[in-house]
């Protein structure tokens, strides 16, 4: 077999995790397959309303690791890492542009809108495939397609 793609193991570990937390107040935020100096780590972040813990973290983590066992899809060695997305969570789902409406949010797009790629403002919510912001006094919305990445904003 020859090497998997990052985003094969990626989506594998997404299909695995949703299966687990299927039925639990967890849910899948976020999976990440990266090469750090360290060697490859496998990251998976969950989250649930009351915030996660460590019980969480270990429970979802013995049970992927029973299945990445079984199914090796990994070649070489790798770490395994289940934590909370932490207070800049990313949003990834459409579900999470609604539950996050009025938080400050940043926002990095593909190409330039309004002449830059990179906003922070207060997320309105979605609008059809738009994501809604309330951005230095006006209203703009940025189609989810041209979203290369968005995380809310600690605020202090």
């Amino acid at each position: 077999m020859g090497a998997v793609s990052r985003v094969h193991i990626e989506k594998l570990v997404t299909a695995w995790t949703e299966e687990i937390v299927e039925g639990t107040e967890l849910e899948l935020v976020d999976v990440e397959y990266v090469k750090e100096p360290s060697g490859w780590i496998l990251r998976v972040f969950i989250d649930k309303p009351a915030g996660v813990d460590l019980e969480d973290c270990r429970q979802v983590s013995e049970a992927l690791d029973q299945r990445l066992d079984a199914e090796d899809p990994i070649p070489g060695p790798y770490l395994l890492e289940v934590s909370s997305p932490g207070l800049e969570r990313p949003l990834k789902k459409r579900s999470d542009y609604e539950r996050f409406a009025g938080r400050r949010v940043e926002i990095r797009t593909y190409g330039a809108i309004h002449g830059r790629k990179r906003f922070e403002a207060t997320l309105q919510g979605l609008q059809g495939d738009n994501v809604v912001l309330e951005w230095e006094g006006e209203t703009i919305e940025i189609p989810l397609e041209l979203i290369s990445k968005a995380n809310l904003v600690l605020e202090l």
